[in-house]
C-alpha cells in the first residue's frame, strides 16, 4: 500500500488535501499537526487507513519522530510528501522587524527542509515518488503588510524549483502549489469577501487539495489555485513598475489587511 504524508493536516488546506486523497485507492495516510485531538478525529473518519502523528515541526526531534513512525506503522515506505504546515505574519518591517521574518521563515522553510532531508531517503525508495510543495502567490509577488511572510514562502518556493532539478534522476518528483487568498478556519478572508471587487479573488480549500493531487499524483510542477494567480505572477516578472504601482495603490489596501494568502 502506498503511504502519504500530511503536515498541517488538522484543518483548512491539510484537512482538504487528506480528505480527497483519501479517496485515492490503495494510499494510506499519516496526518501530521499540532493538535492531537482534531486530528484524531480526522483520521477517524477518513475511508482509508489513516494515523495521527501529533507533532509541532519546530521541535527538534520532530523530522526523527515523523520517520519513526512511518516505519512503525508502514515498513518505512513514503511514496508521497505534502509539506503543508505554515504559518501567517501581519504587519510592516517597521513595525515588527527582523523577529518576525525569523519566526515565520523557522516554519514555513526551515522545518519543511529538516523534515524533507529527514524523509527524502524513503522518497527515493519508494520511487516513483512525490514531494508536494504548499509555498503562495505571495511568494511571488509581495504585498505590504506581508513581507515576512512572502520572504519566507519565495525561499520555499525557489527551494522547490532547485529540488525538483536535483532529484529528478532519483525518480522523486517535486510539485510546488501556490495558492492566493483562501479563507480557512483561522484565516477566514472577511475583508475579501466583503468587497465586490475582490471576491473573485478567493479560492476554497477544495481547489487547492485537487491542486495537491495534480501536482503529487499528477507529477505536475507548478500549480497556482486558483489558476488566474498564474497571470499576476507572470504579471510580475513581465510587467513590474505596473504591479508595483497597484501593490501601493488604494486598491491595494484591502489586502494588506488580510493575515494570509493561503
Amino acid at each position: 500500500m502506498a503511504v502519504a504524508l500530511i503536515t498541517g493536516a488538522s484543518s483548512g488546506l491539510g484537512e482538504a488535501a487528506a480528505r480527497r486523497l483519501a479517496r485515492e485507492p490503495g494510499l494510506a495516510l499519516v496526518l501530521v499537526a499540532r493538535r492531537a485531538e482534531r486530528l484524531e478525529r480526522l483520521a477517524a473518519s477518513l475511508p482509508c487507513e489513516a494515523t495521527a502523528l501529533p507533532l509541532d515541526l519546530l521541535d527538534e526531534d520532530a523530522p526523527a519522530r515523523a520517520r519513526a513512525h512511518l516505519q512503525e506503522h508502514h515498513g518505512g515506505r513514503l511514496d508521497l510528501l505534502v509539506n503543508n504546515a505554515g504559518a501567517g505574519g501581519r504587519g510592516t518591517f517597521a513595525e515588527t522587524g527582523a523577529e518576525l521574518a525569523r519566526r515565520t521563515m523557522a516554519l514555513n522553510f526551515d522545518a519543511q527542509l529538516r523534515l524533507t532531508e529527514a524523509l527524502l531517503p524513503l522518497l527515493r525508495e519508494a520511487a516513483p515518488s512525490a514531494i508536494v510543495n504548499i509555498a503562495s502567490t505571495a511568494g511571488r509577488v509581495g504585498r505590504a503588510g506581508a513581507g515576512a511572510y512572502s520572504a519566507s514562502k519565495a525561499a520555499f518556493a525557489v527551494w522547490s524549483d532547485a529540488l525538483q532539478a536535483e532529484e529528478h534522476v532519483n525518480g522523486v518528483h517535486v510539485g510546488t502549489v501556490l495558492p492566493g487568498f483562501i479563507p480557512t478556519e483561522g484565516f477566514p478572508q472577511r475583508e475579501l469577501a466583503a468587497n465586490r471587487m475582490t471576491r473573485r479573488m478567493l479560492g476554497t480549500p477544495e481547489q487547492a487539495a485537487e491542486a495537491i493531487v495534480e501536482a503529487g499524483l499528477g507529477r505536475k510542477a507548478e500549480v497556482y489555485v486558483p489558476k488566474v494567480y498564474r497571470g499576476l505572477a507572470a504579471l510580475r516578472t513581465v510587467a513590474p513598475p505596473l504591479v508595483r504601482r497597484v501593490l501601493r495603490s488604494r486598491r491595494a489596501d484591502v489586502l494588506a489587511t488580510s493575515t494570509r494568502p493561503n
